[in-house]
């Protein structure tokens, strides 16, 4: 099999040069000199030696294309900085910002009214400040709590302005800055016609399709039209266990759907061969228009414009060079593009389709029909092309991701078309578009029961590598593939297709083992009496609770795979209690892992359709299900647990919902009392310090990922050991934020956090020792203060705390000396003691670790404990809990 690079080649070198420039764009001007330079002196060797051209070719368009995207970044990336913005970031003050939308407003919590909050995409035209406006062009995400009803009007190519605190995001984000609001977004302007006559369509569709039953209802949109706002939190996850999600993203195949019909129609009417092209560009550009441009759909129209300016100009067209010549326009439009997943997955799964769909087919086909052979090798290709980068969203293989391709493929097309078709009659001829769109649900269905089923079945999900590491081996796996199947015909192309099949059949043998292994090793790695255990569920909620056999689980995460891993990993069969905070999808969307599963679930107020189906499912699983209030109280084992939020006695309705209604659940025995926040900003916060319920605690897991919004008072109050932040890598919310660390470190507590230090294990205190903490990974916890060391010799990560640190810890020290108190059933007293190392003695342990003997001993495992111990008696001291020097600034 010929391949042609010629594009190809040019298109990764830019793609790699924009991926490295916009993490450091001060370099972007210096590397565009250097590559200039290097063009110049390629094209003077091209000429000078005739006979190597082509090589000479691909390496001179390679160095031009990193020149130019180098180039582009060195020119735009100060645009994405102004004064104005910059000064705002820095000084925490309110802007008012023009924001030109991008995208339709989408909901990212389940409150309801005033409560919910929600994300915006868009691009800052203008900053207000006083009597001053700034012009600008800058990328931005707002996030604004406000009522959807007061946005029913606002959607994509719409102009609002919005007054918040503005923010500076990380290097590479492809925003420069996030932008939190209190209030409402203000329609300022409205789209320009070429865009607003698609809201109509869209609005009309969504309504339609509501009605359906099922969840072929909610899926249908999104299969059509790109719109997932019906898709359930339990269907979401389960189109991404079965590694059926991209259907919903509108791609290639959709672009390609279009194309060909419109060229077809065009045909049929006798309309020549370049107006037909023309035709069929013309219904493409609408057709972005009407599913709005996000990555994947404009690389794969531009993509598509290149093939039919191929036709129209009567010249073969290939695929390589064409996704070479969109992925490097695109990326000119926007090198920030280059960080984006969505266009990297929608990239290699077409260069995946274009390299490996041929050679899969050939290589299936010598074992089965022809035919089959084609329809697996499709998804197949696909899977493996994007697989290396799926792993960084999410480390596990779907096992039977494949198959259920296979089984969707010929209803994918079928709910598109008539979906789309239903769509644009919906308002012109409603009998006929309802009719289609019931038509389009049969397919729709369909796919929604195959990606349910198969996230039912055992072992959908296999973990793998993550990170990095992960990246690169599943990346050698590729190559691996691409050996044995695309190599030419010849001798050294026969040994390396031996060496990739010996490489790929002992990597299968040694990930088997390991399989068999895991799950052992993890679970006699963790500490026999751990109490606690904060899962690592990426960008959510999950913590365990354990009294001997006796289980309770706080929220699932995001997503199934990883809670049940969790669950797998402790050897945990049955819940006897599930807290549903409330019903946010990085708190309840990975709840089909543990549907059947649970005796009983106390959960936050349902607002929606969603909500109402998950508590169905739980119910359907033998889950006796209650609304939390501050009614319930019970016992897990030998623990005491109490609701304290939201507080009971009126109606369901009249309770608060989402994050301002998050269930707030205590826990107390074995040495350990602690509070489980769920999503509770500062005004609920303050409001559940009034209820008088609230006490000192030593493990609070921290509201809302760590947020900025928090109230100090609270804090100050529980005045916690161990404050245990649940949060994923990168979240793009800053998460947490410096001013809770900042919060946590003024009050004493110590910040594991799941992001850096993976799965977090707290364990009682024994034998005069303090709460331990064991850790996953070693991690800098950005924040903490807390050391220790094994009594074993483990020596655990930590900081160094900075002077002005020291100091407040020994002052803190010294109010706890005279503000004693007691809390929790156990009845070990140690006494504190604060000291300055001896001169000469180093603080500092192997790998450059700290600790102090001048602490209590703890006991830990890989990482420790907090520095504190807590005096305990049988009863609760009359005793007020020490402040905590916290401001409000």
């Amino acid at each position: 099999m010929t391949v042609d690079l010629r594009l190809v080649v040019p298109a990764a070198a830019g793609w790699l040069a924009a991926l490295a420039l916009v993490f450091v764009p001060h370099a972007a001007a210096s590397v565009a000199f250097g590559a200039w330079s290097l063009a110049v002196a390629l094209c003077a060797g091209a000429v000078l030696w005739s006979g190597t051209r082509a090589a000479w070719r691909v390496a001179g368009l390679s160095v031009v294309a990193v020149a130019l995207l180098a180039t582009v970044i060195a020119v735009e990336a100060p645009a994405r900085t102004p004064p104005s913005l910059e000064a705002a970031a820095k000084g925490g003050r309110q802007t008012v910002l023009d924001v030109r939308l991008d995208a339709a407003p989408r909901p990212v919590t389940g409150g309801e009214g005033a409560l919910a909050r929600w994300r915006f995409v868009g691009t800052a035209v203008r900053a207000v400040e006083g009597y001053d406006a700034v012009t600008m062009s800058v990328p931005v995400v707002v996030f604004a709590t406000c009522d959807g009803a007061s946005l029913s009007r606002v959607g994509f190519g719409d102009t609002v302005s919005v007054r918040g605190r503005v923010r500076s995001t990380e290097a590479g984000d492809r925003a420069a800055y996030l932008v939190s609001s209190t209030e409402a977004p203000t329609l300022r302007a409205g789209a320009p016609f070429w865009l607003s006559w698609t809201d109509g369509l869209r609005s009309s569709f969504s309504a339609a399709a509501a009605q359906l039953p099922g969840e072929g209802g909610g899926l249908l949109p999104g299969l059509s039209i790109g719109d997932v706002s019906a898709v359930g939190a339990e269907l979401d996850a389960a189109m991404k266990t079965s590694a059926l999600s991209h259907v919903t993203a509108v791609s290639g195949s959709n672009c390609a759907l279009v194309t060909a019909l419109a060229f077809a129609g065009a045909a049929s009417a006798g309309v020549g061969r370049r107006r037909r092209a023309a035709i069929a560009v013309v219904a493409l550009a609408a057709f972005v228009v009407l599913v709005t441009p996000d990555s994947s759909v404009v690389r794969a129209a531009i993509m598509s414009t290149i093939v039919l300016c191929s036709l129209a100009g009567g010249r073969p067209s290939r695929g390589l060079p064409a996704l070479g010549l969109a992925v490097l326009v695109l990326l000119l439009l926007d090198p920030w593009k280059a960080v984006d997943f969505g266009f990297a997955l929608s990239v290699l799964a077409t260069g995946g389709l274009l390299l490996l769909a041929g050679p899969l087919t050939a290589a299936l086909s010598r074992w089965m029909p022809a035919k089959l052979a084609m329809i697996i090798a499709i998804p197949l290709a696909a899977q493996l092309a994007c697989q290396p980068v799926l792993i960084l969203l999410d480390a596990t293989l779907p096992l039977y991701g494949v198959a259920a391709n296979v089984l969707i493929e010929p209803a994918v097309p079928v709910a598109t078309i008539l979906g789309l078709a239903s769509c644009l009659l919906l308002p012109v001829v409603p009998v006929v578009g309802q009719a289609l769109s019931w038509l389009a649900w049969l397919p729709s269905e369909w796919i929604a029961r195959v990606a349910l089923t198969v996230d039912q079945l055992p072992a959908s999900r296999l973990p793998w590598v993550g990170g990095g590491v992960g990246l690169v081996l599943a990346a050698v796996v590729l190559v691996l593939v691409c050996i044995r199947v695309a190599s030419p015909a010849g001798r050294r192309s026969a040994w390396l297709s031996v060496v990739a099949t010996i490489g790929l059949i002992g990597g299968v043998g040694v990930y088997a083992g390991s399989l068999a292994g895991v799950g052992l090793g993890d679970r006699q790695a963790l500490p026999a009496d751990w109490q606690i255990a904060a899962c690592d569920v990426g960008q959510g909620d999950a913590v365990l609770v354990r009294d001997g056999d006796r289980h309770a689980l706080v929220d699932v995460g995001r997503h199934p795979e990883p809670i049940g891993a969790c669950l797998d990993r402790f050897g945990i069969d049955t819940l006897d209690l599930l807290v549903l905070t409330h019903f946010d999808i990085d708190h309840a969307g990975g709840l089909a892992a543990v549907v059947g599963r649970v005796d009983r679930a106390i959960v936050g107020r349902a607002v929606k359709p969603g909500d109402e189906a998950a508590l169905d499912s739980l119910r359907r699983g033998g889950a006796v299900v209650e609304q939390g209030t501050t009614d319930l109280s019970g016992r897990l084992g030998g623990l005491a647990w109490s609701i304290l939020w939201p507080t009971g006695g009126g109606a369901v309705d009249d309770l608060p919902s989402g994050n301002e209604g998050s269930v707030t659940v205590e826990f107390e025995g074995r040495g350990i009392r602690s509070i489980f926040l769920g999503d509770l900003g500062e005004r609920p916060q303050d409001a559940l310090l009034a209820t008088g319920r609230v006490r000192p605690v030593d493990v609070v897991k921290v509201a809302h990922h760590g947020s900025a919004d928090q109230s100090p008072g609270l804090y100050e109050r529980l005045d916690a050991q161990i404050g245990l932040i649940s949060v994923g890598a990168n979240n793009g919310y800053g998460h947490p934020t410096r001013s809770l660390l900042d919060l946590l470190a003024r009050c004493g507590t110590s910040a594991p956090r799941t992001d850096r230090q993976g799965l977090l294990v707290v364990s009682p205190p024994h034998d005069g020792g303090g709460i331990a903490v064991w850790t996953e990974r070693a991690g800098d916890d950005g924040g903490g203060t807390y050391a220790g060391t094994d009594e074993g010799g483990t020596w655990r990560h930590g900081i160094r705390e900075a002077p002005a640190a020291a100091r407040r810890r020994a002052a803190q020290v010294d109010r706890r000396r005279r503000f004693p108190r007691s809390r929790g059933t156990a009845s070990v007293r140690s006494p504190w003691s604060s000291s300055r190392a001896p001169k000469g003695f180093s603080r500092t342990g192997p790998s450059g670790c700290f600790a102090t003997s001048s602490r209590p001993k703890t006991r830990a495992w890989r990482s420790v404990t907090s520095p504190r111990t807590t005096t305990r008696r049988a009863s609760s001291s009359p005793w007020p809990a020490p402040p905590c020097s916290v401001s409000r600034g």
